[in-house]
């Protein structure tokens, strides 16, 4: 247990009073019955198995901050970051602040957070290793780091930036609500470290004393729809129409009188001109995320295409079969499919921990995107492998493989659809997600297929005649996914929402590299329809479909980066230096990033190298993995 000190200040004690049956949900704030057998467990804090003896323990527990009082200290940081010992470049709670008006009639907002623990915790539905447990004690959502693999959806998925990702460790790790403190009677340690009184905590809906106010709204804090997260508020001052963001996110908040509340609108600090910024799109932290899905896509449009022409006995498919470019072609493919899931592997925080990607398949999108993609791919190895036998026996078990590796092909991209659908991201919550997902299993699929049939096979008739259909699944491919650009640039310019602030980045900070995309978008689809139209069988028709090739390479790079470039979160103001993205990129490029007391640290983990990754499994990890296994087939 914690050890209460014999001098513990009177205010570093919780106030239990006497608390509501529910909060403003509708959520029992009770969180056990009196008889559940949850009320004789230990939350074993140290290696001590004994129960806490606080009379609110079951209870739904909440933080409480009063924006009047906050001074911007920041002692409620270095109070959380010296008790669990965080490292400079990651923070559990920190201290941003909105600004409006100007001299005399200058107005500040300070806003302290942390984790919310809230009552539908996507981090814990979205983590595919299960780190997170929401427990029936104080109700708070901890996260076991040595669970975690560094995968980070988390931090996609949470609205509040709560959950943090260490590059250096290669895992996340979060506030846990000082559950240790709470269950000797005292308040987390950030709250007991608050100067001005503007933090507090207890039981959700019991106004602290001194407060009048236990809002859910304050100008800057994402929306609470997603979540119900458990935090109050109380800001009595009369704010400003604008609050302005002081960090370099594209953001501010306009006063919506009929609904007093503020909603996130473009604030146009980057001006109008239109940059290239080629280094930052293709170079950023998603890189192989980028890979990953557009090798994984190509890959299962391939194989669909060419399984499902042979189930239909479509002519030119069945041709292709037994033609001498098969076998490269499903060569061709696996190495591609390989390629994807190398890059998505080694871009984990832990890659050799990537088995545990497969714990969460009741809730998490994640795992089951793994496990569609990993059938899929042992579909298409089985397959690959069976497929070179003339046994009837083994063609039979190959055609098994190829229909488990279609369908799995098909639940795994449907996933990847799924896990992007986040509202944390306005700007990936959007059906083009999936019509851009679709359009390249299409059109990237045909590509992949016509490519390798174009070089291994003679222009016969037949072979043209393939090509032709190819061309006009490209054409299909492309042309789905130019309506669903069409329509999200539609959605998103001027919502009031963070996907209009990526709308205006796309425009403006990526605007040449985004023009650059549709135009290749529109000059790829009357490539595709002129060669799907015209049986172009001399060099000229070549030329133009290794021009169609390359124009299509650049066009999904260049694409798919905008895709994880653009998005922003909803989340809270940064500070000058604190989380604010344009300082982690003045720190990098000026070697800031070098100092630790700057809190920006490079992400070293990428620079995992196989040989690290192998010694480690055969160190420490085969044992593991075996206990693993059977701990899944256990249950």
């Amino acid at each position: 247990m914690f050890e209460v000190r014999d001098d513990e200040p009177k205010y570093a004690f919780l106030n239990n009073q006497e608390s509501k049956a529910q909060n403003r949900y509708g959520l029992n704030i009770e969180l056990t019955d009196a008889s559940s057998e949850l009320r004789c467990k230990s939350l074993n804090i140290n290696g001590d198995a004994e129960i806490g003896e606080n009379p609110n323990r079951y209870k739904q527990h909440g933080f409480y901050f009063n924006a009047d009082n906050c001074i911007g200290c920041h002692a409620c940081e270095s109070a959380c970051s010296e008790k669990n010992d965080v490292p400079a470049h990651i923070a559990f709670r920190s201290v941003g602040f909105v600004e409006g008006g100007t001299y005399p009639d200058y107005q500040r907002i300070n806003i302290s957070m942390a984790c919310n623990h809230c009552d539908d915790p996507v981090c814990l539905t979205g983590c595919p290793t299960r780190a997170y447990t929401k427990f029936a004690e104080y109700g708070a959502v901890l996260q076991d780091p040595d669970i975690c693999f560094g995968c980070g959806y988390c931090t996609w998925v949470c609205p509040y930036n709560a959950p943090q990702l260490d590059p250096v460790k290669g895992e996340v790790s979060k506030c846990n609500m000082c559950v240790d403190r709470l269950e000797v009677n005292l308040k987390p340690a950030c709250v007991a470290a608050c100067l001005g009184n503007a933090l507090d905590f207890g039981v959700i809906e019991n106004i602290p004393e001194n407060r009048i106010q236990a809002s859910t709204e304050i100008p800057g804090f994402p929306t609470t729809d997603i979540t119900h997260p458990n935090i109050r508020f109380q800001q009595t001052r009369t704010t400003h129409r604008e609050m302005t963001r002081t960090d370099t996110m594209p953001l501010k908040y306009h006063k919506d009188e009929g609904q007093g509340k503020f909603k996130p609108v473009v604030d146009e600090k980057l001006g109008k001109g239109k940059h290239w910024n080629f280094k930052k799109l293709l170079t950023s932290h998603e890189s192989a995320h980028v890979i990953f899905t557009l090798c994984t896509q190509a890959t299962v449009g391939a194989f669909s295409m060419l399984m499902l022409g042979m189930w239909l006995n479509i002519d030119a498919l069945m041709m292709l079969k037994n033609s001498n470019a098969f076998l490269p072609l499903i060569v061709v493919i696996v190495a591609v499919s390989t390629l994807g899931l190398f890059k998505l592997n080694m871009h984990l925080g832990k890659p050799h921990r990537f088995y545990r990607g497969f714990n969460n398949l009741r809730l998490s999108p994640v795992s089951r995107e793994i496990a569609g993609v990993s059938m899929f791919y042992t579909g298409l190895l089985g397959y690959a492998v069976l497929g070179l036998f003339d046994n009837l026996a083994l063609i039979m078990m190959a055609n098994i493989f190829a229909v488990v590796g279609v369908l799995s092909g098909a639940i795994g991209l449907y996933y990847m659809y799924k896990l992007y659908r986040i509202p944390a991201r306005p700007f990936w919550d959007h059906w083009q997600t999936g019509s851009a997902f679709f359009g390249t299993m299409l059109s990237f699929g045909a590509l992949l297929v016509a490519v390798v049939s174009a070089c291994f096979l003679p222009a016969t008739v037949d072979i043209l005649f393939l090509l032709q259909i190819l061309a006009a699944i490209i054409a299909a491919g492309l042309a789905i996914e130019g309506i669903g650009h069409i329509a999200h640039a539609k959605a998103m310019n001027g919502a009031e929402h963070e996907g209009s602030a990526s709308y205006y980045q796309q425009v403006t900070e990526y605007g040449k590299s985004y023009l650059l995309r549709n135009s290749l978008l529109g000059l790829n689809l009357v490539l595709a329809i002129a060669l799907a139209m015209a049986s172009l069988s001399n060099a000229v028709g070549y030329a133009l479909g290794l021009l169609l090739m390359l124009s299509m390479l650049v066009m999904a790079a260049l694409g798919r980066s905008l895709f994880f470039v653009l998005v922003i979160p909803t989340t809270m103001p940064g500070a000058f230096f604190w989380k604010n993205k344009g300082f982690v990129e003045h720190a990098r490029a000026t070697g800031l990033a070098d100092s630790p007391q700057h809190g920006v640290a490079y992400e070293r983990h990428h620079s995992f190298k196989v040989d690290e990754l192998v010694k480690t499994i055969k160190e420490n990890s085969v044992g593991d993995m075996i206990r693993h296994v059977k701990w899944i087939f256990g249950k």
